[in-house]
């Protein structure tokens, strides 16, 4: 490939062009930050079998919209966005076992993060059918 360029006079008007490719290094820190989050990701997607007990209380901490929708089966809607669950933290039992479940595992996590940081005994059981391979509870609505 040649292209134009100006150029003082009587050094040639024509260069080849080479391609530019990302140095080594960088390449191998991209490859390196793809195997890590595919990692994470598959991380996220493999659920131990969660035990719960006849006391456990298996808490949705999605939207009421999204609630409507589908819910494991016997789970509390506790709306993580709209305050609800920090407003309702203070009344939990503090002897209980709680499951948390979300849509994708984010607010599952911060919900988690409150909810222990309150003293309380909580599993992240992540998405809600993350939640629902882990407990074996079905998907109403």
């Amino acid at each position: 490939m040649q292209t134009m360029i100006s150029t003082p006079a009587g050094a040639p008007a024509t260069r080849p062009l080479r391609p530019v490719r990302p140095a080594r290094g960088i390449r191998a820190a991209l490859v390196a930050a793809a195997g890590a989050a595919a990692l994470a990701l598959a991380g996220c997607a493999s659920t131990e079998p969660i035990e719960l007990g006849a006391d456990t209380v298996v808490v949705d901490v999605r939207t009421p919209a999204e609630y409507a929708a589908g819910h494991l089966d016997g789970a509390v809607n506790l709306d993580l966005t709209s305050g609800q669950l920090a407003a309702e933290i203070p009344t939990l039992d503090a002897e209980g076992d709680y499951v948390v479940y979300c849509q994708s595992g984010n607010r599952s996590a911060q919900a988690t993060a409150l909810m222990e940081d309150a003293g309380l005994d909580v599993t992240d059981a992540g998405s809600m059918q993350q939640a629902a391979d882990a407990t074996g509870l079905p998907i109403v609505q």
